[in-house]
């Protein structure tokens, strides 16, 4: 879940450090670090978190040592905006719909192909050069991220984002060897998937956000992403983080919680690696019931641990006191 308080140069901030180790503090087994960009073009904002450089390294050094410390695992969402790039922060007049001018600091993004998503900036149709620019480009975060002392490193391949733009036929049109069909259209995502599993150390996992459709006619059906799901499991990703929809303005998903756990379920079956569905998670017994019930390996917390720091802690029921900080414990 973006934070937006980075600056220019993508550094995390003190903010950063007190959000995250407060839900290491607060239970979480991992603490997944937002969505962070793999070079400056790549960024939704300009307030966007980084790895590209030596300097951000230093500082996600020292935020994932802290989240350690905090009794999580420490880990890092590497990002391509794609057409989804150079808009304003949530809070600034249109949020995350309302493109930022050239003039003043926006960029133009790059996509699959030149077609915007919703009223943000036309974006350019990527060259092949561009292609293979970014697979060196999530590589080098990926090395980055371990220097950093990531345990773990999730590719964002979904919520319409770069390599979501490319597996979907409603936003990738091209006719060159990354456009067409749905082998074509798998092309990149997997490219990147095998130089992030090549380069991070193979003792630390390495997950994947995809999406299991589009929730709109023409768009990833379910069995699209099943056929993408087994070919990450043959490049050796090792969890699948389950999402659906975001990939167009008028094609959100439906309002219901546990809205991705059939979906994962069924990926875990046709595939065999570990799956944690993501999205509308936010009530506590219906948390607890999937982790008893369910086949998913894990569940995947945002919106619910940007409103509750101690989620977590709660889904452990009357006996909870002794996971709590002793430090709390004159409160329960």
């Amino acid at each position: 879940m973006c934070q937006y308080s980075a600056g220019p140069d993508g550094v995390p901030t003190s903010w950063h450090t007190v959000h995250y180790v407060s839900r290491a503090i607060g239970g979480a087994g991992i603490v997944m670090v937002e969505s962070t960009a793999i070079g400056p073009r790549h960024r939704t904002t300009a307030s966007d978190l980084g790895l590209w450089n030596g300097h951000q390294v230093k500082a996600h050094s020292k935020l994932a040592a802290d989240i350690r410390g905090a009794g999580a695992v420490a880990a890092v969402q590497l990002q391509s905006a794609g057409r989804k790039s150079s808009h304003k922060v949530p809070w600034l007049g249109g949020g995350q719909n309302s493109p930022v001018a050239l003039d003043e600091g926006g960029w133009i993004p790059m996509a699959p192909s030149a077609r915007p998503f919703g009223n943000l900036t036309v974006p350019a149709q990527m060259t092949a050069g561009d292609i293979d620019e970014v697979v060196e480009d999530f590589a080098h975060a990926a090395s980055n991220a371990h220097e950093a002392g990531y345990d773990v490193v999730e590719i964002h391949a979904a919520h319409g984002y770069l390599l979501h733009q490319f597996l979907s036929p409603l936003s990738n049109h091209r006719e060159d060897d990354y456009g067409g069909s749905l082998e074509n259209r798998m092309r990149l995502p997997l490219r990147v998937a095998q130089a992030v599993r090549h380069t991070f150390p193979q003792h630390k996992p390495v997950f994947v956000r995809l999406t299991a459709t589009d929730w709109i006619d023409g768009g990833i059906t379910l069995d699209e992403a099943s056929i993408f799901a087994r070919s990450l499991a043959g490049v050796g990703i090792d969890l699948l983080d389950v999402t659906s929809g975001a990939l167009a303005v008028d094609a959100q998903p439906p309002i219901r919680q546990g809205l991705n756990v059939e979906f994962a379920e069924i990926l875990r079956e046709q595939t065999g690696i570990a799956v944690a569905p993501v999205g509308q998670l936010s009530n506590p017994d219906l948390v607890g019931t999937i982790l008893d019930r369910s086949t998913v390996d894990a569940v995947i917390v945002g919106r619910a641990l940007l409103r509750d720091p101690y989620f977590a802690l709660h889904l452990l029921g009357d006996h909870f006191k002794a996971h709590w900080p002793r430090q709390y414990h004159r409160a329960l």
